[in-house]
């Protein structure tokens, strides 16, 4: 574990429940985001391999809306406390610690990978060997939807994110570095925030190469 990862994990153990509050609603009122997790679950449940992982999953209420969107939906996060919390509150569904470096699942086993707004916190540097272990457990032809916040400037950009330092993403370059990763991306959306911090808010909807 590097130090990045170190921080990252205390500083979510340390807002469980605020954090949880906030997205209690889940995403009435992200209308863009929603739609795209819909067109994913629609896409995943067309492949014949419901399994699903909710990659830095939070308290877990978008592996719930997995859940109820007909996936074999479980979550995975670095936070202990996160993953308490979205066991209490979703009794029925699976959550494990995990990192998304390593993930606890074997190769080409998922229908389905989601990390939403779960990789802002990785280093420019670190993030194609973290892209890579998500195609590792896809199989071929799995689909992959990574939200996040994006730049129109031509380099990723740190800021302070309210819990830990983040970075924004280009969209053609973070899009690039699936596709060197051994995706297809084959959606996108790109619109305005709907937070005061100014960066667009970018989805990428992609499948991987059988």
């Amino acid at each position: 574990m590097v130090e990045h990862q170190r921080e990252t994990r205390a500083a979510y153990d340390g807002v469980v429940e605020l954090y949880a509050s906030l997205f209690a609603d889940r995403l009435e009122t992200q209308p863009f985001a929603r739609a795209m997790i819909g067109i994913f679950a629609e896409l995943v449940r067309g492949t014949g391999n419901r399994r699903v992982a909710d990659v830095g999953c939070g308290p877990g209420h978008l592996t719930a809306l997995l859940h109820e969107q007909g996936l074999d939906a479980f979550g995975l996060d670095l936070s202990p406390a996160m993953v308490d919390h979205a066991r209490r509150a979703n009794p029925a569904l699976r959550f494990d610690e995990a990192w998304m470096e390593s993930l606890p699942v074997e190769d080409g086993a998922l229908g389905g990978v989601m990390a939403h707004y779960s990789m802002i916190h990785t280093p420019p540097g670190e993030l194609p060997a973290l892209l890579a272990e998500q195609v590792r457990v896809l199989a071929p032809e799995g689909l992959f939807l990574v939200s996040f916040f994006a730049t129109d400037g031509p380099e990723p950009v740190r800021f302070d994110h309210k819990v830990t330092p983040a970075y924004s993403w280009p969209v053609d370059r973070f899009a690039g570095l699936l596709a060197e990763a051994g995706l297809v991306v084959f959606g996108r959306l790109v619109h305005d925030p709907a937070s005061e911090r100014g960066f667009l808010d970018a989805h990428l909807l992609a499948r991987r190469r059988s």
